[in-house]
């Protein structure tokens, strides 16, 4: 068995993989392109603190309690993999990039890496997003004379200071990084595909199930999978509704072309700016199964549960529905039980 990512979704399956008796290095491994323990949260931003992190649950078997939520995220949830791969003795090979996961003999999958290649008979794939910051391409975007970048760069509001900042995006980060950047900035412009839709009242758990089935459709479809948080809206916090009343949250549509010196719209509205910040989202890292084939006509990957239709050795955590740190961890269980089914010879569903 191998497990690939050692985020929040491969670490819940190596520790389902765990208990259910296979030992670490012989009955599976896992392997992990980061340099240390934390998943992608080792990469966030630093003013992204653990107090205004929405929705991090815990991992199996043992809680994240007593974090100081004035400390960045980065650390906090870091120190906390770090701790949870030594409680259950869970070694994560690192770091160790995997290239290829293609046909092997004895109808086993060979996953190629610079450190070797390992011959197994089921893989979780637990790669996550951050891997592949999604860039939007827009006419006259290599003519923009000031500053591009993506959110997996971002690093903090300081260094936009006295600068006119274009905001695009309609997620948590892009309202996050406007309310960050606009005491600092000169001038902050939001733009969006989309109205943003601002959800009030709590997010329980049945609009919580409501969210992950629309997601659970369509990559049962093979569909690409939408995030979670893109059919849950944004949640109205006290920092939020201050933003909205303050102006920093006026939306703008999405403009039609940039310029060397900002954006325009083709109704003749324009924008200067020395920076435009892309807060357009991650799409699932997965390119190292294309050896497999496993996408399906609509672009995506369909699944039954987390189960890969086109090929039941192959599993993905992570991915779809189960992209959020609480459906990470009921997946792994899930697909740890289809895996033993499928290694003891027994029937999976069709």
């Amino acid at each position: 068995m191998l497990v690939v990512g050692a985020g929040q979704a491969g670490l819940s399956s190596a520790y389902h993989l765990r208990r259910t008796g296979l030992e670490p290095g012989r009955g599976f491994v896992v392997l992990d392109h980061a340099p240390r323990p934390g998943g992608a949260w080792q990469f966030r931003w630093p003013t992204l603190t653990y107090g205004v992190v929405h929705g991090m649950h815990s991992l199996p078997g043992m809680e994240l309690a007593d974090a100081d939520p004035t400390r960045p995220s980065s650390e906090v949830i870091a120190e906390y993999f770090d701790a949870y791969e030594r409680a259950f003795d869970l070694p994560v090979l690192r770091p160790v990039d995997v290239h290829a996961v293609r046909e092997g003999d004895d109808g086993r999958l060979l996953v190629e890496t610079p450190a070797g290649n390992w011959a197994t008979r089921a893989l979780v794939n637990a790669t996550g997003t951050w891997e592949r910051p999604f860039w939007p391409r827009y006419p006259g975007q290599q003519t923009f004379r000031g500053r591009q970048l993506h959110t997996a760069r971002y690093r903090g509001p300081e260094e936009f200071a006295g600068l006119r900042v274009i905001v695009v995006g309609g997620g948590a980060s892009g309202t996050q990084h406007l309310m960050e950047i606009a005491p600092y900035a000169a001038a902050t412009t939001w733009v969006t595909r989309r109205p943003p839709v601002f959800r009030e009242g709590p997010f329980d758990e049945n609009r919580g199930r409501e969210a992950v089935a629309l997601v659970d459709e369509r990559v049962r479809q093979g569909l690409p999978p939408l995030s979670v948080v893109s059919v849950t809206g944004l949640p109205s916090t006290d920092a939020i509704r201050r933003a909205r009343a303050e102006g920093v949250l006026d939306r703008l549509p999405m403009f039609d072309r940039i310029t060397p010196d900002g954006v325009e719209w083709s109704d003749g509205r324009r924008v200067d700016a020395d920076v435009i910040l892309w807060a357009t989202g991650f799409r699932a890292a997965i390119d190292h199964l294309a050896p497999l084939r496993l996408r399906e006509a609509g672009g995506g990957i369909r699944l039954d549960g987390t189960r890969v239709v086109a090929d039941p050795r192959v599993h993905l955590v992570g991915y779809g529905p189960s992209a959020s740190t609480i459906g990470a961890n009921r997946a792994g269980r899930a697909a740890v039980r289809d895996i033993r089914r499928l290694l003891a010879g027994e029937p999976v569903a069709a």
